[in-house]
């Protein structure tokens, strides 16, 4: 099947309508006794949708990733609890990423001033790409198609508004290296 030139098959669907209606709602991987086996679960059926999906994955509980069907996941990495990412991400190995993370992949226009913006509807959707070994703390904002190089860290709370060299450790609101971890 095709759907605004994303192609999918119709078990993707139906993992995606499981996922959205009962798995998103269970318990995070860190509740006693239960959790592990939600984590199990919600690996396995997000697998079945992702366009890739690495060994040890982690999706948590509330994990937003619209479709899905472009997302791509590499070994022990994970979507926060309660993070929005866009369904066409990358994101490398060995990838933490804290909760309430949000990963825009488009903006508004408001090039024209003789339009309302409300009207002008949306940028054209930009890829984020996360590489590998990289921590996301808390609540980071991105804007869209931002490249976030391996080893970096991004500090709780941060928007993360432009691209920073490898191992790189950033904060702030607007972004800005803190230090370097070489």
């Amino acid at each position: 099947m095709k759907y605004r030139n994303i192609e999918f098959s119709l078990s993707q669907l139906l993992f995606l309508i499981i996922y959205k209606v009962f798995l998103v709602w269970m318990p995070s991987s860190t509740c006693p006794i239960v959790g592990s086996v939600f984590r199990k679960l919600r690996f396995l059926c997000c697998r079945k949708i992702f366009l890739q999906c690495g060994k040890n994955v982690n999706i948590e509980r509330g994990a937003n990733f619209g479709s899905g069907f472009r997302l791509r996941i590499g070994d022990n990495s994970g979507i926060g609890i309660n993070c929005t990412v866009p369904g066409n991400i990358l994101i490398g190995k060995n990838v933490m990423m804290g909760p309430e993370c949000y990963i825009l992949s488009t903006n508004h226009s408001f090039d024209r001033v003789d339009v309302p913006m409300i009207e002008q509807g949306n940028t054209v959707q930009l890829d984020t790409i996360i590489e590998d070994d990289v921590w996301i703390g808390r609540q980071v904002i991105f804007t869209p198609g931002r490249i976030v190089k391996k080893g970096s860290i991004i500090a709780a709370g941060c928007v993360l508004s432009k691209n920073f060299s490898e191992y790189s450790i950033i904060g702030g609101n607007p972004s800005r290296i803190i230090k370097t971890r070489i």
